[in-house]
Order: structure tokens, then sequence, then C-alpha cells
């Protein structure tokens, strides 16, 4: 649980910056690179500013950023490379993600939600889906139309999730803010 006062996170001009933080799963670069590339295939082109991610917390409120970095730093220095599974497609409703299922991610992500206690948002109470969304914001008909193609062209895979990475979120492309390497790095993802 984090109970230290929160400390005010400044933007260049000086002034206070409120912009929250998002925490995601580090993808290997060969496996990041194969599903931006089917991010960039089938996301709607107006709204695709980001590059493939797993994101395990949405809103860090910005007022506590020192104390986000002292836990991410002290959970992925604990932390082996965590497995996971590519299963296969799964329906969004209104888009397609690509499944995964990591027992150890979760683990880290329970820890790191416990750390996080009266900090998180809604959403971010809950545990997540674990996912690459590779198209959203399109009709249901349109999903289920990509879903049926990619069918028989997603394999199971594995891989390992090579650490943590810290963003700030303001609205459109991301802002990276730096890595938490686990103190084992990952093996190769094949497609």
């Amino acid at each position: 649980m984090v109970c230290a006062a929160p400390s005010a996170r400044r933007n260049v001009t000086g002034a206070a910056d409120d912009a929250p933080f998002i925490v995601t799963a580090q993808l290997p670069a060969d496996m990041a690179k194969w599903a931006t590339a089917l991010r960039d295939a089938h996301f709607p082109l107006a709204r695709n500013y980001l590059k493939a991610h797993v994101t395990l917390f949405h809103a860090l409120p910005a007022s506590y950023a020192d104390e986000i970095r002292t836990i991410l730093k002290q959970e992925t220095a604990q932390a082996a490379d965590a497995q996971c599974d590519l299963v296969g497609l799964m329906s969004l409703g209104g888009g397609t993600a690509l499944k995964l299922v990591s027992p150890q991610l979760m683990d880290i992500r329970d820890r790191l939600a416990d750390r996080f206690h009266g900090l998180l948002t809604g959403q971010d109470s809950h545990r997540p889906r674990l996912h690459i969304t590779i198209q959203n914001k399109v009709t249901s008909g349109a999903a289920k139309a990509l879903q049926q193609q990619l069918a028989d062209t997603i394999r199971p895979q594995s891989f390992c999730f090579s650490g943590l990475e810290l963003h700030i979120y303001r609205g459109g492309p991301w802002e990276f803010v730096r890595e938490f390497k686990f103190r084992r790095s990952n093996r190769s993802f094949r497609s």
C-alpha cells in the first residue's frame, strides 16, 4: 500500500502535471514487431497511434509518481521472466485481440494492485483479461469478419515478458517514461 504523501510531477513549464500513468507488460521485440504489424494492418488508421501493448493498469495518479516508480522497481527486481502463452483470438465486441494467458504476470499484477491499493480506478480494481488489441472501435460485424479471416493464421505460441513499462497518458500517443526489466530477461517469440 502506498502511504507516503504524494509528490507533484511537473511538466516542462514547471506546472503540476496530473496526466495519469499507464503500466504495461514489456513484450519481447520480435513479438511486439509482429503484433504491431497486425495492429497496423487492422486498427482504424485515424485511431492507431500506439504500438502493440499489454496494459496492466490504465490510470495511476500522477501525484504518486515517485512511489509508483519505486514499487515497479522493487517488484521487477524480485520477479523472474513471466512466461506467457498466446492462445488465440479474443473478441472485444467492437474489436479483436490476441488472447494471452500468463499466471506469472497475473501474480505480479496482483501484488502491484495490493501495493497500489487506494490509488486504483474502478477499471484498474478488476483483474484484466490479458490481451493485445489489434483492432478496436469497429462494428461487431467488422470485428467478426476479421476474427474469421485470422482464425487459421494465429497459432498458439509461448514467450516471456521482459519487464514492465511506465507511460504517461496525455489523450493521444503515450509518453514513454521508463522500463523496469525483470531480473532475468526474456526468451524469443517465433511467429
